[in-house]
């Protein structure tokens, strides 16, 4: 027995017209063309889920643009030392952070923290 091919059976796995590369501008990012890979790698900022903002909201949690960087900088170290998920305490402050993606999951301040059990975290980060 052998194997037959069919001509016109066969297919190179595109299920359309290949799309040109979109212009994205990342200058406003501080990325450009000469940035070094590993310069972009370590720029990633902090971010908030949905959830998350809609947490600091309810709760009336606002952050300066300083307090975020002193929270980055400490999740940058939690990510040194191989962090998932951290707890991360600022001031009346606890932060769930997907380290690996700088992603605040979820936020409440200190009246929601009593009594309060924090799970499936990795590492927690005291932030001063």
């Amino acid at each position: 027995m052998s194997d037959r091919m069919l001509v016109g059976h066969l297919s190179t796995g595109r299920t359309g017209p290949i799309q040109p590369s979109r212009n994205i501008d990342r200058s406003s990012q501080g990325v450009t063309e000469s940035t070094p890979f590993s310069e972009v790698l370590s720029s990633k900022q902090l971010k908030f889920s949905h959830h998350a903002e809609q947490r600091l909201q309810q709760r009336g949690i606002e952050l300066l643009p300083d307090q975020i960087k002193r929270i980055t900088n400490a999740i940058e170290q939690a990510a040194a030392k191989g962090a998932k998920d951290s707890l991360v305490l600022f001031r009346d402050i606890a932060m769930i952070v997907n380290v690996p993606n700088r992603t605040v999951v979820t936020a409440m301040d200190g009246q929601s923290m009593k009594e309060h059990i924090f799970t499936q975290i990795d590492s927690a980060v005291v932030v001063s």
